[in-house]
């Protein structure tokens, strides 16, 4: 997986070698500032991010705390206990990439051993209904679709009620690409969630927007309005691989404060691999700072060789830690001791204390 999301930034680490063609230990803010800048992450991240940092220099390390912070909420757990069927509602702009992703995500469930049917929602554009029959011939996986026009919420309700009869696993339905200020095609998006709900109890069990990765930081207020709308569970973000606004995603993930379930890295069908924080942002400053030299540095350096119990307990204490900040949505501003840590409260300018005590973090 890490290489496929190596590779699904190219084009954001070649913009990025534009403003620092040389890789370093450290860089200082402004070099910080033009690097995430020249990768898309929006200014006001990048403000919050650099007010945040005290040190004049910023190490790998400083900066990839911080990063991870931005994508505390991208995490995600499946519901527990769902009675079969699973629905999942897929919701979008046209051109984000709905239909090739559906048929991305029917791929891995039938590989995964599920039992798949899809949905075709999008009875506002024919070649919706066809494109998407095309694909579930090719996969070989049921579908139920009618004319261009029709009621799509009955296409919903009829996937649904098929699914329950045949003992299928997981319902994928489709929905017409509408932008956020077109009222009817909203009203419709409510009602076809209505009736999933009322198919099936609980459904739909997964409501996710498909993201176009090339629309940067202007897919923001997009994914708002669709949240404001019908709730949205979590996103995919499509077409990583073609645009050098890679950065972005730290935008949209701090902005939406969603779960970022899967990222799409090329055209080919298992071009679609789980979101992976941590590798999302190692790709990325492996592009800039200069790990062999570190490590030359650090090898000249005097070595204390640490007790295997203590090494063990601090990759806990760091675990815990982690935890923490998410549950209580705080951002890490710097250590004050290697127990005691100086926090802020997400989107406020409420600072507080945080220690290591018996085992757990708690509140000073």
């Amino acid at each position: 997986m890490f290489g496929f999301i190596k590779k699904s930034l190219s084009k954001t680490v070649e913009a990025i070698k534009t403003v620092a063609p040389k890789k370093k230990i450290t860089f200082t803010k402004d070099e910080i500032e033009d690097i995430l800048l020249e990768a898309d992450v929006s200014y006001e991240l990048i403000e919050l991010i650099l007010e945040q940092t005290y040190q004049d220099k910023i190490s790998r390390e400083i900066l990839r705390s911080k990063l991870l912070s931005t994508l505390a909420h991208t995490s995600y757990s499946e519901p527990e206990d769902v009675n079969l069927p699973f629905v999942e509602l897929i919701i979008g702009v046209n051109g984000a990439g709905k239909t090739t992703t559906i048929s991305k995500l029917a791929r891995k469930y039938k590989n995964d051993g599920k039992k798949v049917i899809l949905g075709a929602g999008d009875t506002f554009r024919a070649a919706a209904i066809e494109q998407l029959t095309l694909w579930a011939n090719k996969l070989d996986i049921p579908i139920v679709s009618s004319k261009q026009g029709h009621d799509s919420s009955a296409v919903a309700y009829d996937t649904i009620d098929s699914a329950k009869a045949k003992n299928l696993d997981h319902v994928i339905i489709d929905t017409a690409g509408r932008l956020h200020t077109q009222k009817n095609l909203a009203q419709e998006l409510k009602k076809i969630h209505r009736i999933c709900g009322k198919a099936h109890e609980g459904a739909p069990h997964r409501t996710v927007l498909i993201i176009d990765g090339t629309q940067g930081n202007s897919a923001i207020e997009q994914a708002k309005a669709f949240h404001d709308m019908v709730g949205i569970d979590g996103v995919i973000i499509t077409k990583l691989d073609g645009t050098a606004k890679g950065g972005s995603v730290f935008s949209i993930a701090y902005a939406l404060e969603l779960p970022i379930l899967y990222v799409g890295v090329g055209e080919q069908p298992d071009d679609l691999v789980k979101f992976d924080k941590y590798e999302f942002v190692d790709s990325l400053l492996d592009a800039i700072y200069d790990e062999e030299e570190q490590k030359t540095q650090k090898e000249q350096e005097p070595q204390v060789e640490e007790p295997q119990q203590e090494v063990q307990e601090d990759t806990k204490q760091q675990e815990l830690l982690e935890e923490f900040l998410k549950a209580e949505k705080l951002v890490l501003l710097k250590e004050l001791t290697p127990t005691k840590m100086q926090v802020n409260y997400a989107n406020t300018p409420v600072d507080t204390t945080i220690e290591f005590v018996n085992g757990k973090w708690r509140y000073c």
